[in-house]
């Protein structure tokens, strides 16, 4: 006799994050309006490129002290990164912390750096897209490069984000192990935003595909909170999942570790986000979609030094204004399996899916859905059946056996949640 559980598909992405770290020398940014930007004799001249005297500036929405979540991951990502390049952290990484998505607070932000002589700086929120733009022109001097927006230039202010949406659908693989081993088909997700943006969109889309390959009768349930980084909202909304939906697993899209802390206090289990939550809450935490921003990181550092003074050069030498990669390239994975709370034959279907994403084999958006078998003596088999995607109305997104989603309408447009889902 063999035991079966079902897959499905996802969609991903193109917004926000947060998350955290440890650092040195931080000021917040001053929310009014900031001093005009140019060549003013009050901005000092950065560094010449090296690894010595090169300095690197980072924008972070929330405290470079968080313990987990999307600042945390961001900052160690790149003092990660910088070290590896032999710089340290401790005297060329300048940090403005605490920055909320407003235009004059970035500003502001953008200026202390460049006066403080940053030859790159990485802003890290989405709603800091509009204030690095227009800086990017004010300081040509500086390379400039935004996390999960979509502007750019030609020559000195670049994009970057990756394909999130694959180690979702991997953690959404654990969580539905869970909810079918539990016998709760409700699983949770707390979302700072759900169709408005892509990125939260297609990656809501993604985990649920993966929870409905493990368990086909599961629902996900998705509370947003409509901002980034309020730990208040993002701890209510996990109680509201669990007391009004019942859920016996809770995920998320958001920047702390509150949702796991929450799923802990409650005696349900969780999957977390940008970072390991396991040590937060080990008796409820399975795995988390993470992010290893030092791919990254120490890729665009060695462009900006590359440059030698010259940032006019920092776009090309990224190979163009837009980083995308995913688990192919080690950029996103889902954090070491915390086998103490996860299912039987969880590890097996995660590897063996990694692999198959790796491989480009199969990818999550495509017009064929995953299921598992497990023996009688524990072998267990993913299993590919061709089948329809579609959204909540009904409507096909990709017929059965047809190609993914466009990466455009994964990372920038897609607005619809696939069947399985409801927003309550």
């Amino acid at each position: 006799m063999k035991k079966f559980l079902a897959l499905a598909l996802a969609a991903a992405m193109s917004l926000s994050l947060v998350a955290c770290g440890g650092g040195n020398t931080s000021t917040p940014a001053a929310s009014g309006n900031s001093p005009a930007a140019g060549s003013g004799s009050d901005v000092s001249t950065p560094a010449p490129a090296g690894n010595g005297d090169f300095k690197v500036g980072a924008i972070y929405i929330t405290s470079q002290n968080d313990v987990a979540g999307y600042t945390f991951q961001h900052h160690n990502g790149i003092t990660t990164a910088m070290k590896d390049l032999g710089m340290d952290p401790a005297t060329q990484l300048l940090i403005v912390d605490k920055v909320d998505e407003d235009y004059d607070a970035v500003c502001s932000a953008i200026d202390i750096l460049a006066n403080q002589g940053a030859n790159v700086i990485f802003g890290i929120s989405f709603g800091y897209i509009d204030a690095m733009n227009d800086k990017a022109g004010d300081y040509p001097e500086i390379c400039f490069s935004h996390g999960t927006g979509y502007l750019g230039n030609e020559t000195n202010f670049n994009n970057y984000f990756g394909r999130i949406y694959q180690a979702r659908y991997l953690a959404g693989i654990a969580a539905g192990m869970k909810s079918w081993e539990i016998g709760n088909p409700a699983v949770g997700y707390v979302a700072a935003y759900n169709t408005e943006y892509a990125e939260t969109c297609s990656g809501i889309n993604a985990f649920a595909l993966g929870v409905q390959s493990a368990n086909p009768e599961a629902t996900v349930y998705v509370k947003k909170i409509n901002i980034w980084g309020d730990e208040n909202l993002e701890r209510q909304a996990a109680q509201a999942l669990i007391d009004t939906y019942n859920c016996g697993v809770i995920s998320q899209h958001c920047d702390s570790a509150q949702p796991q802390l929450v799923a802990q206090e409650n005696g349900v289990f969780g999957c977390g986000y940008n970072s390991d939550m396991t040590e937060q809450a080990p008796n409820a935490h399975i795995t988390a979609a993470i992010w290893h921003w030092n791919v990254y990181y120490q890729t665009a550092i060695e462009a900006a030094m590359a440059c030698d003074g010259d940032a006019s050069q920092f776009v090309d030498k990224m190979g163009g204004n837009a980083y995308y990669a995913g688990l192919a390239e080690g950029f996103v994975d889902a954090s070491p399996l915390n086998e103490a709370v996860a299912a039987p034959g969880t590890k097996d279907a995660m590897e063996q899916v990694r692999q198959m994403m790796v491989d480009g084999e199969w990818d999550v958006f495509t017009g064929v859905k995953l299921s598992y078998i497990i023996s009688d003596d524990g072998e267990l088999e993913v299993v590919k059946t061709e089948a329809d995607l579609v959204d909540t109305n009904g409507t096909v997104i990709v017929p059965a056996g047809g190609p993914s989603v466009d990466d455009g309408v994964i990372k920038g447009s897609m607005d619809y949640n696939v069947a399985g889902v409801m927003e309550g």
